[in-house]
Protein backbone atom coordinates (compact mmCIF):
# COMPACT_ATOMS: atom_id res chain seq x y z
CA UNK A 1 0.00 0.00 0.00
CA UNK A 2 2.99 2.28 0.52
CA UNK A 3 4.13 1.71 -3.06
CA UNK A 4 0.57 2.18 -4.31
CA UNK A 5 0.34 5.56 -2.60
CA UNK A 6 3.65 6.59 -4.16
CA UNK A 7 2.60 5.61 -7.68
CA UNK A 8 -1.06 6.58 -8.01
CA UNK A 9 -3.07 9.61 -6.98
CA UNK A 10 -6.17 8.60 -8.92
CA UNK A 11 -6.52 4.97 -7.83
CA UNK A 12 -5.03 5.07 -4.33
CA UNK A 13 -8.22 6.57 -2.85
CA UNK A 14 -10.80 4.14 -4.32
CA UNK A 15 -8.56 1.10 -3.77
CA UNK A 16 -8.30 1.95 -0.08
CA UNK A 17 -12.10 2.03 0.16
CA UNK A 18 -12.41 -1.58 -1.04
CA UNK A 19 -13.04 -4.47 1.34
CA UNK A 20 -9.91 -6.47 2.31
CA UNK A 21 -9.98 -9.20 -0.36
CA UNK A 22 -10.79 -6.80 -3.19
CA UNK A 23 -8.35 -4.22 -1.85
CA UNK A 24 -5.48 -6.71 -1.92
CA UNK A 25 -6.48 -8.01 -5.36
CA UNK A 26 -6.97 -4.66 -7.10
CA UNK A 27 -3.88 -3.16 -5.47
CA UNK A 28 -1.64 -6.02 -6.61
CA UNK A 29 -3.17 -6.03 -10.10
CA UNK A 30 -2.81 -2.26 -10.44
CA UNK A 31 0.83 -2.43 -9.35
CA UNK A 32 1.55 -5.14 -11.94
CA UNK A 33 0.35 -2.82 -14.69
CA UNK A 34 2.05 0.19 -13.16
CA UNK A 35 5.33 -1.74 -13.15
CA UNK A 36 5.02 -2.11 -16.93
CA UNK A 37 3.89 1.48 -17.42
CA UNK A 38 6.98 2.83 -15.66
CA UNK A 39 9.17 1.09 -18.23
CA UNK A 40 7.29 2.64 -21.16
CA UNK A 41 7.37 6.13 -19.62
CA UNK A 42 10.97 6.06 -18.39
CA UNK A 43 12.93 9.11 -19.49
CA UNK A 44 16.41 7.57 -19.19
CA UNK A 45 15.92 4.27 -21.01
CA UNK A 46 16.46 4.06 -24.76
CA UNK A 47 13.67 2.97 -27.06
CA UNK A 48 15.46 -0.32 -27.80
CA UNK A 49 15.92 -1.05 -24.11
CA UNK A 50 12.26 -0.34 -23.37
CA UNK A 51 11.15 -2.65 -26.18
CA UNK A 52 13.42 -5.44 -24.99
CA UNK A 53 12.32 -5.14 -21.35
CA UNK A 54 8.63 -4.98 -22.25
CA UNK A 55 8.72 -7.92 -24.68
CA UNK A 56 10.82 -10.15 -22.42
CA UNK A 57 8.59 -9.31 -19.46
CA UNK A 58 5.52 -10.20 -21.55
CA UNK A 59 7.04 -13.62 -22.29
CA UNK A 60 7.61 -14.25 -18.58
CA UNK A 61 4.06 -13.18 -17.76
CA UNK A 62 2.67 -15.71 -20.25
CA UNK A 63 4.20 -18.62 -18.34
CA UNK A 64 4.57 -19.39 -14.64
CA UNK A 65 6.33 -16.13 -13.79
CA UNK A 66 10.01 -16.82 -13.12
CA UNK A 67 11.05 -14.26 -10.50
CA UNK A 68 14.76 -15.04 -10.85
CA UNK A 69 14.63 -14.61 -14.63
CA UNK A 70 12.83 -11.28 -14.23
CA UNK A 71 15.32 -9.97 -11.67
CA UNK A 72 18.15 -10.97 -14.02
CA UNK A 73 16.38 -9.12 -16.86
CA UNK A 74 16.04 -5.84 -14.93
CA UNK A 75 19.32 -6.02 -12.98
CA UNK A 76 21.31 -3.89 -15.47
CA UNK A 77 18.74 -1.11 -14.91
CA UNK A 78 18.08 -1.56 -11.18
CA UNK A 79 19.60 1.82 -10.34
CA UNK A 80 17.21 3.70 -12.62
CA UNK A 81 14.00 1.64 -12.55
CA UNK A 82 11.53 2.46 -9.74
CA UNK A 83 10.65 0.09 -6.92
CA UNK A 84 7.23 -0.68 -8.39
CA UNK A 85 8.90 -2.12 -11.52
CA UNK A 86 11.69 -4.00 -9.78
CA UNK A 87 9.15 -5.72 -7.51
CA UNK A 88 6.78 -7.00 -10.22
CA UNK A 89 7.23 -10.54 -8.90
CA UNK A 90 6.06 -9.44 -5.45
CA UNK A 91 2.82 -7.99 -6.83
CA UNK A 92 2.11 -11.24 -8.70
CA UNK A 93 2.88 -13.28 -5.58
CA UNK A 94 0.41 -11.40 -3.34
CA UNK A 95 -2.38 -11.53 -5.92
CA UNK A 96 -4.96 -14.13 -4.74
CA UNK A 97 -4.98 -17.50 -6.48
CA UNK A 98 -7.83 -17.86 -8.91
CA UNK A 99 -7.41 -14.43 -10.47
CA UNK A 100 -3.62 -14.26 -10.94
CA UNK A 101 -3.76 -15.75 -14.46
CA UNK A 102 -6.20 -13.06 -15.64
CA UNK A 103 -4.03 -10.32 -14.15
CA UNK A 104 -0.83 -11.59 -15.75
CA UNK A 105 -2.60 -12.19 -19.07
CA UNK A 106 -3.82 -8.57 -19.29
CA UNK A 107 -0.46 -7.25 -18.12
CA UNK A 108 1.36 -9.30 -20.77
CA UNK A 109 -0.91 -7.94 -23.53
CA UNK A 110 -0.30 -4.43 -22.19
CA UNK A 111 3.48 -4.93 -22.22
CA UNK A 112 3.42 -6.15 -25.84
CA UNK A 113 1.24 -3.23 -26.91
CA UNK A 114 3.47 -0.73 -25.16
CA UNK A 115 6.51 -2.25 -26.85
CA UNK A 116 4.77 -1.86 -30.23
CA UNK A 117 3.97 1.80 -29.60
CA UNK A 118 7.42 2.51 -28.21
CA UNK A 119 8.82 1.16 -31.49
CA UNK A 120 6.47 3.52 -33.34
CA UNK A 121 7.70 6.38 -31.14
CA UNK A 122 4.08 6.93 -30.05
CA UNK A 123 3.25 8.68 -33.32
CA UNK A 124 -0.53 8.67 -33.69
CA UNK A 125 -1.98 9.60 -37.08
CA UNK A 126 -5.61 8.46 -36.94
CA UNK A 127 -8.43 7.87 -34.48
CA UNK A 128 -7.84 4.15 -35.01
CA UNK A 129 -4.26 4.66 -33.83
CA UNK A 130 -5.54 6.52 -30.78
CA UNK A 131 -8.03 3.76 -30.00
CA UNK A 132 -5.29 1.15 -30.36
CA UNK A 133 -2.85 2.96 -28.08
CA UNK A 134 -5.43 3.78 -25.41
CA UNK A 135 -6.63 0.16 -25.47
CA UNK A 136 -3.19 -1.07 -24.49
CA UNK A 137 -2.37 1.55 -21.86
CA UNK A 138 -5.80 1.97 -20.27
CA UNK A 139 -8.56 -0.13 -21.83
CA UNK A 140 -6.85 -3.27 -20.58
CA UNK A 141 -7.09 -1.93 -17.03
CA UNK A 142 -10.86 -1.92 -17.49
CA UNK A 143 -10.83 -5.48 -18.86
CA UNK A 144 -8.73 -6.68 -15.94
CA UNK A 145 -11.03 -5.01 -13.41
CA UNK A 146 -14.05 -6.64 -15.04
CA UNK A 147 -12.33 -10.01 -14.64
CA UNK A 148 -11.70 -9.22 -10.97
CA UNK A 149 -15.34 -8.20 -10.31
CA UNK A 150 -16.58 -11.44 -11.86
CA UNK A 151 -14.11 -13.54 -9.86
CA UNK A 152 -14.98 -11.73 -6.63
CA UNK A 153 -18.77 -12.07 -6.53
CA UNK A 154 -20.00 -12.91 -10.01
CA UNK A 155 -20.57 -9.29 -11.05
CA UNK A 156 -20.98 -9.29 -14.85
CA UNK A 157 -19.91 -6.20 -16.80
CA UNK A 158 -19.50 -5.37 -20.48
CA UNK A 159 -15.82 -5.66 -21.50
CA UNK A 160 -16.22 -3.22 -24.43
CA UNK A 161 -17.68 -0.60 -22.10
CA UNK A 162 -14.83 -1.33 -19.69
CA UNK A 163 -12.38 -0.48 -22.47
CA UNK A 164 -14.27 2.76 -23.09
CA UNK A 165 -14.01 3.56 -19.40
CA UNK A 166 -10.23 3.16 -19.51
CA UNK A 167 -9.95 5.13 -22.74
CA UNK A 168 -11.96 7.98 -21.26
CA UNK A 169 -9.68 8.31 -18.23
CA UNK A 170 -6.60 8.11 -20.45
CA UNK A 171 -7.93 10.76 -22.84
CA UNK A 172 -8.41 13.17 -19.94
CA UNK A 173 -4.79 12.55 -18.89
CA UNK A 174 -3.61 13.14 -22.46
CA UNK A 175 -5.41 16.49 -22.62
CA UNK A 176 -4.05 17.50 -19.22
CA UNK A 177 -0.47 16.52 -20.17
CA UNK A 178 -0.58 17.78 -23.76
CA UNK A 179 1.94 20.59 -23.25
CA UNK A 180 4.31 18.41 -21.22
CA UNK A 181 4.13 15.63 -23.82
CA UNK A 182 4.84 18.10 -26.64
CA UNK A 183 7.95 19.31 -24.81
CA UNK A 184 9.35 15.75 -24.85
CA UNK A 185 8.42 15.31 -28.51
CA UNK A 186 5.34 13.11 -28.08
CA UNK A 187 2.04 13.87 -29.79
CA UNK A 188 -0.99 11.78 -28.87
CA UNK A 189 -3.45 13.79 -30.99
CA UNK A 190 -4.39 12.38 -34.44
CA UNK A 191 -3.48 14.35 -37.56
CA UNK A 192 -5.82 17.30 -38.11
CA UNK A 193 -7.46 17.05 -34.68
CA UNK A 194 -7.91 20.08 -32.48
CA UNK A 195 -7.92 20.15 -28.70
CA UNK A 196 -11.72 20.28 -28.93
CA UNK A 197 -11.70 17.00 -30.87
CA UNK A 198 -9.84 15.42 -27.97
CA UNK A 199 -12.45 16.74 -25.55
CA UNK A 200 -15.14 15.14 -27.72
CA UNK A 201 -13.22 11.84 -27.77
CA UNK A 202 -12.87 11.89 -24.00
CA UNK A 203 -16.54 12.67 -23.41
CA UNK A 204 -17.69 9.94 -25.79
CA UNK A 205 -15.67 7.35 -23.93
CA UNK A 206 -16.69 8.64 -20.50
CA UNK A 207 -20.31 8.10 -21.58
CA UNK A 208 -19.38 4.45 -22.09
CA UNK A 209 -18.05 4.49 -18.54
CA UNK A 210 -21.46 5.74 -17.36
CA UNK A 211 -23.07 2.78 -19.11
CA UNK A 212 -20.46 0.40 -17.69
CA UNK A 213 -21.28 1.14 -14.05
CA UNK A 214 -25.08 1.01 -14.45
CA UNK A 215 -25.19 -2.77 -14.06
CA UNK A 216 -22.96 -2.90 -10.96
CA UNK A 217 -24.93 -3.66 -7.80
CA UNK A 218 -22.11 -4.36 -5.32
CA UNK A 219 -21.70 -1.05 -3.46
CA UNK A 220 -18.02 -1.72 -2.79
CA UNK A 221 -17.27 -2.06 -6.51
CA UNK A 222 -19.61 0.76 -7.50
CA UNK A 223 -17.83 3.22 -5.19
CA UNK A 224 -14.51 2.20 -6.69
CA UNK A 225 -15.73 2.82 -10.24
CA UNK A 226 -17.53 6.09 -9.51
CA UNK A 227 -14.58 7.94 -7.98
CA UNK A 228 -12.09 7.96 -10.92
CA UNK A 229 -14.98 8.62 -13.31
CA UNK A 230 -16.22 11.63 -11.33
CA UNK A 231 -12.70 13.01 -11.00
CA UNK A 232 -12.11 12.60 -14.76
CA UNK A 233 -15.35 14.41 -15.62
CA UNK A 234 -14.61 17.29 -13.26
CA UNK A 235 -11.02 17.55 -14.47
CA UNK A 236 -12.32 17.75 -18.05
CA UNK A 237 -14.74 20.49 -17.06
CA UNK A 238 -12.01 22.40 -15.22
CA UNK A 239 -9.77 22.27 -18.31
CA UNK A 240 -12.62 23.45 -20.53
CA UNK A 241 -12.91 26.42 -18.18
CA UNK A 242 -9.22 27.21 -18.58
CA UNK A 243 -7.82 25.55 -15.44
CA UNK A 244 -5.01 23.01 -15.55
CA UNK A 245 -6.62 20.62 -13.06
CA UNK A 246 -8.93 20.32 -10.07
CA UNK A 247 -7.84 21.76 -6.74
CA UNK A 248 -7.03 19.43 -3.83
CA UNK A 249 -10.18 20.62 -2.04
CA UNK A 250 -12.31 19.89 -5.10
CA UNK A 251 -10.90 16.36 -5.26
CA UNK A 252 -11.59 15.76 -1.57
CA UNK A 253 -15.13 17.18 -1.82
CA UNK A 254 -15.88 15.02 -4.88
CA UNK A 255 -14.71 11.84 -3.15
CA UNK A 256 -16.68 12.68 -0.01
CA UNK A 257 -19.86 13.33 -2.03
CA UNK A 258 -19.58 9.93 -3.73
CA UNK A 259 -18.92 8.09 -0.48
CA UNK A 260 -21.95 9.73 1.16
CA UNK A 261 -24.22 9.17 -1.84
CA UNK A 262 -26.93 6.57 -1.23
Amino acid sequence: MRVLKQTSRTFNIPINLLKPTLKKTVASAYLCMRAIDEIEDHEQLSSDTKQQLLRETAKLLKTDFDQEAYLKLVKPYETVLPEVTLRLGDWIEVCPQGITDKVTESTAIMAEGMAKWTEKNWIIHTEEDLDDYTYYVAGLVGVMLSDIWEWYDGTQTDRELAIGYGRGLQAVNMIRNQKEDAERGVQFIPDGWTREDMFTYAKRNLKQADEYIKVIKTRNILLFCRIPLALAKKTLKAMENGKEKMSRNEVEDTVEDIINKK
